[in-house]
């Protein structure tokens, strides 16, 4: 079914909550980090959010299995944003029995917040780089706006994105590119922005690896999502 079908079959859908965008960050969170809640929080600020949902994979399909379990990974996000309002946590793609593919989860939360609600796809630009390889990724525009995390000094010799696309990736963006992020507010779907995010040498491989080691993570992970690794005795 071409994507414009599909959204107009959620047309009776009751949109909920707030109407601004919803910004929409996931990855496996193997574990969580403040890495990832900055980038949350700096989104939600750059781009005028009106909230953002972490969206834990339950079957990545571009990488190995977690060291942790879905259901582990889901429990720490849920500790990990915990005060903050702006930020939600989705168990869709934990729940599901399919592979973590992204459009199927654009799809689902369109089927429930209905085809109006701007949706932003939060991605690093080492992640959009790679979109062509993600499946079905040209439906991806039709289901939400892309924002593209720079981080000062990822890409070699100082290049940023837009210069560093594809031919194939620049084609499929050719006129979506904005700069402003009002423009985010006025249409559902489809057009590409970039925004500067603060680099933080945090990695979840690298506290998997520090608490395998015996080394303290402290302080490159909430408090809560710590003892709750020690308590389950994650990654040792």
């Amino acid at each position: 079914m071409p994507p414009e079908s599909r959204l107009a079959t959620t047309a009776g859908a009751r949109a909920k909550g707030p109407l601004g965008p919803l910004g929409l960050l996931g990855g496996t969170f193997d574990p969580i980090h403040l890495g990832h809640l900055r980038l949350a929080e700096e989104a939600r600020e750059a781009l005028g959010l009106a909230a953002v949902r972490l969206i834990p994979a339950g079957q990545p399909p571009h990488r190995g299995a977690p060291r942790s379990s879905a259901e582990h990974r889901l429990a720490m996000a849920r500790l990990a944003i915990a005060g903050n309002a702006a930020l939600e946590v989705d168990d869709g793609e934990v729940r599901s029995s399919d592979k973590s593919y992204t459009v199927l989860t654009l799809e689902r939360l369109r089927a429930e917040l209905g085809p109006a609600r701007p949706l932003v796809l939060i991605l690093g630009a080492d992640a959009f780089e790679g979109l062509p390889g993600w499946h079905r990724w040209q439906e991806l525009f039709e289901l939400a706006h892309i924002a593209v995390a720079n981080r000062p000094g990822y890409a070699p010799h100082g290049r940023r994105w837009p210069a560093t696309l594809s031919p194939e990736l620049a084609a499929a963006c050719h006129g979506r590119h904005r700069n402003d992020p009002a423009d985010l507010a006025t249409t559902p779907a489809g057009c590409v922005l970039p925004f500067d995010m603060t680099p933080l040498a945090i990695s979840a491989s690298l506290i998997r690896d520090l608490v395998r080691n015996g080394h303290s993570v402290r302080y490159l992970l909430p408090d809560s999502v710590l003892d709750y690794i020690a308590a389950h005795h994650l990654y040792g």
